[in-house]
């Protein structure tokens, strides 16, 4: 096969040890594997920077690419075509053996707090190493970036002043670490007065230095959690005393154990406009605890299968573990379970369990009943109707085996459940301990993107931590954040970035999410947070019983929400295909029009090659037409 060589062009600008890369979808561009991604090199010009590399690509194949930004994770060696023979880090967080850790911060009194990050010394030997790979790009070095977010503004990732930040408490302080060695980390914290023209420490050559305290990331290694609360001693400088204390709340990301993500689709920041969508609120609505109940089980196959043959173009559902790890469909967190009796005459005792302490087989095999049922009388009709139902209404479905039960054509909201502590201290379902984070998300990501094929999927979590995993964790699928907002239906939330509509479109941003799901009660009070979510460039969905009112529904559409969810939807709908599907009949009709005038098919000149503009999220991208004589692509950073 004859090939060409095409020049790839890129301008923009680099951090330290950042690269451009280019991968695509043939052997040349790595085939999607960021590893073998080929690296651009800079030339200088007198008011930008031009990225370019020359690469063979063969003559009359359909070629798709992206351009990225990453590091190298390891030094390595470029050999002659510029291979990228390291693991690479994109802008769509794909990670292969990179740590973040996040640490957040409470403290009781007003301060001023300043974080440095110490690692180890290096050796002669490593010292020596640097020296030879100084013409080539280095190793990424551990990095730390600091956060603001409150209800009117964020800052996303940058350094500190020089004696750091106030601590408030309507303002989330965020520290990220990227490293290579999360055990070898130390974390020095310097508190200072919030008055700063007095001195604490006379002749200090920090003024209103009051203490430090110092964490060893060895000791969150030692503990061997994902997430957790440590609490560190402030001691002063002279005379050396315990003064105070400070909680640090700190969570780890890992890449997702045994799957690799490639640069092929990635829809973390993409949507279409259209009309507001349908989504199916638990399939065909919530069976429990609602006013009018749904008609079919909720969080069943037979539930969701209803809200897809009457025209949902998503289905929402909720998705946690069972204790020996598989994931299973079902909203609560606990459930009642049923003692048998001797006598068939006695009444049901139900004890409430933890859906955690129970295996997949349990939960498919034991009486079970919905957390209700403790508050009805007869408690053996709580499991009549269980009992004599088939198999697509039984509760607890899989979620594999739900990917494989429900068209393809029917986007899935999964909502991941995470325990979330009240403001008053209360837990959800009394539960103050759960799984491992990384453990629990690598289960549940995994069996997404296995078996998710070309279905679309939006993720969502009323735990912001969850959020910021899901989308540091994987590159292909978009994270909605969900918000009770101010609510007078639901107790408030610990979390600061749960609480109020305008803190959690600022954590949207913070944490490049696709968008937020926003309780409908606090958008209809305050019909401007859509219009300062869309402006932002964020996508909005809606949730709550406001919504099942035809009233709301219409009021929320006008403002422009993205995507209602509701209960019952059948009630609005006859059974319809959803906007996807007639989406995909009308192309095929337009096809068969066009289809006599078709000429054979040739390659295309060089001037019907053209490139999309390029997106916020760095990735480009070029029709997938032959490449025919072409010298030169070209991209503009924006």
């Amino acid at each position: 096969m004859t090939t060409c060589q095409v020049t790839f062009e890129i301008t923009g600008s680099l951090l330290a040890g950042e690269v451009f890369a280019i991968c695509g979808n043939c052997s040349a561009l790595g085939n999607w594997n960021p590893q073998d991604a080929v690296v651009l090199h800079p030339e200088e010009l007198s008011s930008y920077q031009i990225w370019r590399a020359s690469v063979e690509l063969p003559r009359g194949v359909p070629v798709q690419y992206r351009y990225f930004k990453g590091y190298f994770l390891e030094p390595k060696f470029l050999n002659e075509t510029g291979i990228m023979k390291a693991v690479a880090k994109c802008a769509e967080e794909l990670q292969n053996h990179l740590i973040n850790i996040f640490y957040k911060f409470q403290i009781s009194v007003k301060s001023i707090v300043k974080l440095t990050l110490e690692g180890l010394e290096k050796d002669d030997e490593e010292e020596c190493q640097d020296k030879m790979l100084s013409t080539v790009p280095q190793k990424m070095a551990n990095t730390v970036e600091f956060s603001l977010i409150s209800n009117d503004d964020y800052k996303c990732r940058h350094t500190q002043p020089e004696c750091g930040y106030a601590l408030q408490p309507d303002r989330w302080l965020e520290y990220t670490i990227q490293t290579m060695e999360p055990d070898n980390l130390e974390l020095i914290f310097d508190f200072f007065e919030e008055d700063l023209s007095e001195k604490v420490v006379q002749d200090d050559v920090l003024p209103g230095h009051v203490g430090s305290a110092c964490l060893l990331s060895s000791t969150i290694a030692e503990l061997g959690k994902s997430a957790g609360i440590l609490t560190l001693a402030i001691m002063s400088r002279n005379p050396r005393k315990t003064i105070g204390k400070v909680i640090v709340d700190y969570i780890i990301i890992r890449p997702i154990q045994g799957y690799a993500c490639d640069m092929q689709a990635s829809y973390a920041k993409y949507w279409k406009p259209r009309t507001t969508l349908d989504v199916g609120h638990r399939g065909a609505g919530n069976s429990t605890t609602t006013t009018r109940l749904a008609k079919v089980q909720e969080n069943t196959i037979a539930s969701l299968r209803s809200a897809a043959s009457h025209g949902a173009a998503f289905v929402e559902f909720d998705v946690h573990l069972s204790k020996d790890y598989v994931p299973i469909v079902y909203h609560d967190l606990t459930c009642c379970m049923a003692m048998k009796k001797k006598l068939d005459t006695e009444p049901l005792e139900l004890f409430e369990i933890a859906v955690k302490e129970l295996t997949f087989d349990q939960l498919q095999l034991l009486k079970l009943a919905h957390v209700t049922a403790l508050k009805v009388k007869d408690h053996n009709a709580s499991f009549k109707e269980e009992e004599d139902s088939a198999f697509e209404t039984q509760p607890f479905p899989s979620l594999q085996r739900v990917l494989e039960s429900v068209s393809e054509d029917v986007g899935f909201n999964i909502e991941v459940k995470w325990i979330s502590q009240q403001r008053d201290g209360q837990w959800d379902g009394n539960l103050s301990t759960y799984f491992d984070m990384n453990t629990y998300l690598d289960i549940i990501l995994k069996t997404v993107l296995i078996n998710a094929g070309k279905r679309r999927v939006v993720f969502s979590s009323f735990h912001a931590d969850i959020c910021t995993m899901i989308r540091h964790k994987q590159n292909k699928y978009p994270v909605l954040f969900l918000t009770q907002g101010e609510s007078k239906l639901y107790p408030e939330l610990m979390d600061l970035r749960s609480r109020t509509t305008p803190i959690a479109i600022n954590f949207a941003q913070f944490e490049n999410l696709l968008g937020i799901n926003v309780n409908s009660e606090d958008l209809l009070r305050n019909p401007a947070f859509i219009t300062r979510a869309i402006t932002k460039g964020l996508v909005i969905f809606s949730w709550g019983d406001d919504v099942n009112d035809p009233d709301n529904r219409k009021k929320l559409r006008e403002y422009g929400v993205h995507g209602l969810i509701y209960d019952r939807i059948y009630d609005s709908n006859p059974e319809q295909p959803n906007v996807f599907q007639v989406e995909q009949l009308e192309q095929l009709e337009h096809l068969k029009k066009e289809l006599p005038d078709l000429k054979s098919s040739l390659c295309p000149p060089v001037s019907q090659i053209r490139c999309i503009a390029p997106c916020k999220c760095d990735h480009h991208y070029l029709d997938e037409k032959a490449v025919d004589n072409l010298k030169s692509v070209q991209m503009q950073k924006t």
